[in-house]
């Protein structure tokens, strides 16, 4: 028997910009997913989720699920019947749209597997064989959740449109520092909704060059702001950030009403985080006072609220 795990993920800067190749900061949260393989009889894999999850979201991702797993096994020479495993997934980081939760499970099995096959595989190996296993939910994914999953931290990571290396730099940041995700309840599509916005793109080009343009001058000014610990910086510069993704389509009335009442509820600054149009908000709530603070106002429009901390 054997186990691994992979960091939920939450994006500060850059959800659908990164896509075209623009920078975006991710960071590991401090909630993951675990991942146990064991030696079985039986004709092929096994498999109990025990993910805490969004409620269907489990069922509704299920046929990505079997997609991915089956790319993870491919890409390691693992052939599940000659071969048969259970797997059990589990951990502490709950099954949302937002947190990199598809992410987080495929690097806790690829590092499973590894463990348990004896492989001898490095971290920049199982981070491409979570990538490949991201593909069954997202199609093309940017990279940046597998990354993020992987190796943790605060990461400021570009991805290569030729097809090569992708630019992937840890920053440090001076501790790590609360936050609160709001939860939507709705599990949204991210392979609908960035072909959506691709679409909305073709069609109004000069639009999103300017939209680009801005987002490219605000995602290194939040690089610098976080090197400096500046978080009231940052958290302006998250809000800007959500005015551009509102402006490409991806916001929703949840969203908003998330967005606005960790900001009235004196949050540093507040986002959508992940694929939008349902999913996750993220509040900027440096110290348990003022986390606390922002979780029960979210409550108490009846959402469920997350506290943890990025730069873990």
């Amino acid at each position: 028997m054997s186990e691994g795990h992979g960091y939920g993920k939450t994006i500060l800067f850059g959800e659908h910009f990164v896509v075209y190749g623009r920078p975006a900061i991710a960071s590991a949260l401090g909630s993951k997913t675990t991942a146990r393989v064991e030696r079985i009889r039986a004709k092929d894999y096994e498999l109990v989720d025990n993910r805490p999850e969004t409620p269907n979201y489990k069922k509704e991702k299920f046929e990505e699920q079997k997609k991915s797993l089956e790319n993870i096994f491919k890409a390691m020479n693992i052939d599940p019947k000659k071969n048969p495993l259970r797997i059990t997934f589990g951990g502490d980081l709950k099954a949302a749209s937002g947190v990199g939760a598809s992410a987080a499970s495929c690097a806790a099995l690829a590092r499973a597997l590894n463990q348990e096959f004896e492989l001898g595989l490095n971290d920049e190996k199982i981070n491409e064989i979570a990538y490949e296993g991201e593909k069954g939910y997202h199609g093309t994914p940017s990279g940046i959740d597998n990354t993020a999953a992987v190796f943790g931290g605060l990461i400021w990571f570009v991805k290569n449109s030729e097809g090569g290396p992708n630019t992937m730099d840890r920053l440090n940041l001076k501790k790590p520092v609360e936050i609160v995700l709001g939860n939507t309840g709705i599990t949204s599509s991210t392979t609908e909704v960035v072909g959506d916005v691709k679409k909305a793109k073709e069609e109004n080009p000069e639009k999103f060059e300017r939209i680009f343009d801005e987002y490219n001058k605000l995602v290194n000014a939040a690089k610098s702001s976080l090197l400096k610990f500046d978080l009231k910086k940052t958290g302006e510069l998250m809000d800007k950030n959500h005015e551009l993704l509102q402006e490409i389509g991806v916001s929703c009335d949840e969203l908003e009403l998330l967005v606005n009442t960790a900001r009235e509820s004196g949050a540093f600054g507040a986002k959508l985080t992940g694929t939008g149009r349902g999913g996750l908000m993220i509040a900027l709530t440096p110290g348990g006072e003022l986390q606390n603070r922002v979780a029960e106002a979210i409550e108490g429009e009846s959402f469920s609220a997350l506290k943890t901390r990025i730069g873990v």
